[in-house]
């Protein structure tokens, strides 16, 4: 079954896809920058001891991004 939810409601280990980003035209292009499209996966690694900020990695290598920008990236999960 497909799923849809941010990248800020998913489990440490997991791995999705991006399918969108939302927010400012400017926000849109930072992330855009940081590698972080539609179609790419990407996997949470860990979340800092309050939770954030969180630590992603994607087209092989590390990034961390806050909660709130995470909360603008929808991405597809696939579960069982």
């Amino acid at each position: 079954m497909n799923k849809s939810k941010t990248i800020a409601d998913m489990e440490i280990g997991s791995t999705a896809i991006i399918i969108e980003v939302s927010g400012e035209h400017s926000l849109k292009c930072r992330l855009s920058d940081m590698g972080l499209i539609p179609s790419t996966a990407v996997t949470l690694r860990k979340t800092a001891p309050m939770g954030d900020p969180l630590e992603l990695h994607l087209r092989g290598y590390n990034l961390t991004l806050r909660r709130e920008d995470a909360r603008r990236i929808t991405v597809k999960t696939e579960e069982l």
